[in-house]
């Protein structure tokens, strides 16, 4: 059984989270608004249905999938693409992939005691 993330989570830090937007080409006036934002998380988890919904004072976002299960992502609301995203457990990490635009974008989820880490990834192609 997965690690249960239901709950509402608050950010604590936003660690390079500038130079992710830069990669990902977001403009300038986005970047410097969502870097200032600590948005929180608020997660429900029931089997293999989650729903993650990241409320901020700017914008917000909600993500509604099941685990393993391929579906086309709206990300016109937070960077203007969509992708064919997919989740899965890791151990107890959830994983995302999302491929479109920007190949090897996604993210890692995972939880350690009190605190729901997040770290954003994209692999930029070596030519």
């Amino acid at each position: 059984m997965p690690v249960d993330l239901n709950g509402y989570w608050k950010m604590v830090s936003n660690d390079n989270f500038e130079e992710y937007l830069k990669a990902l080409d977001v403009n300038i006036a986005i970047r410097k608004i969502a870097t200032f934002l600590k948005p929180d998380k608020d997660i429900t988890h029931n089997g293999n249905h989650i729903t993650i919904k990241t409320l901020s004072t700017f914008k917000n976002y909600n993500m509604d999938f099941e685990v393993e299960k391929e579906f086309v992502e709206d990300l016109s609301g937070v960077d203007g693409r969509k992708c064919r995203t997919t989740i899965k457990w890791e151990g107890d990490k959830l994983v995302c992939m999302q491929k479109g635009e920007k190949e090897g974008r996604g993210w890692t989820h995972w939880r350690d005691g009190d605190l729901l880490h997040l770290v954003t990834l994209l692999q930029i192609p070596v030519y």
